[in-house]
């Protein structure tokens, strides 16, 4: 095995890899959308698949959650399977009366308030710029074929944000997720790049919320815009 994490053979991984925290998203995705697909990773449950978006050969694979998990598999990846892009797809919340449930969110900045890159790389960043060019591609790719996103900042924590009531009435933070300021982190330290696109299910000024299931299943606008997205890469 390549790293202790992928039982995958290096060319079993696409260059460009999708990735959803849920590897159960990552199945229901190349059972719905991908053609000849082969499960190529099922260490710890992270599954992983490599198959076809029409003609485009493509990895799907789940990260978890929090930025040591994705922070392990994207630096795999990139590191030791040539992966050139990873576009993150995943849930967040909302903390903006103007971001609704449903809302799809392309992060045009990443910042964090943790210090994984202190541990990881031994440099105190806390904001990192998006990938213009992968960005580019996306927000070309929506318009084509009618999906509206926004471009956001988004702001990841190593807490749930439901959980923590202090960031409610906090005006700095409007997008929370989990995973993204690791997997940017390590894109710009290699040399590769990524992106991240959300759906928002939860809203901190509401009681409205996605269920598990929806979570799982009902989030296709942000896969298609993420696997038309990888065919142009």
């Amino acid at each position: 095995m390549p790293t202790p994490h992928n039982e995958a053979k290096i060319d079993e991984i696409s260059n460009v890899v999708i990735m959803p925290g849920d590897p159960l998203r990552a199945k229901y995705i190349a059972e719905k959308y991908l053609t000849d697909y082969k499960l190529v990773n099922n260490v710890r449950g992270m599954l992983a698949y490599t198959g076809y978006y029409k003609d485009k050969r493509i990895t799907v694979m789940g990260h978890g959650m929090g930025m040591p998990s994705i922070g392990i598999y994207a630096y795999e990846l990139f590191k030791f399977y040539k992966v050139d892009t990873i576009i993150r797809i995943g849930s967040c919340g909302s903390h903006d009366k103007n971001i609704k449930i449903g809302d799809i969110i392309l992060a045009n900045k990443v910042n964090t308030m943790n210090n994984f890159s202190k541990e990881m790389f031994d440099k105190d960043i806390k904001e990192l710029d998006a990938f213009l060019d992968v960005n580019y591609i996306i927000k070309n790719v929506a318009q084509k074929i009618n999906k509206n996103i926004k471009e956001e900042i988004v702001t990841t924590s190593s807490v749930f944000d439901v959980y923590f009531d202090h960031i409610r009435n906090n005006k700095n933070y409007k997008i929370l997720e989990m995973e993204a300021f690791a997997l940017f982190l390590i894109a710009h330290e290699l040399k590769k790049e990524c992106a991240c696109l959300l759906t928002v299910v939860d809203e901190s000024y509401s009681k409205n919320q996605v269920s598990a299931e929806d979570r799982e299943k009902s989030l296709d606008d942000m896969i298609l815009i993420a696997l038309e997205s990888a065919k142009e890469l």
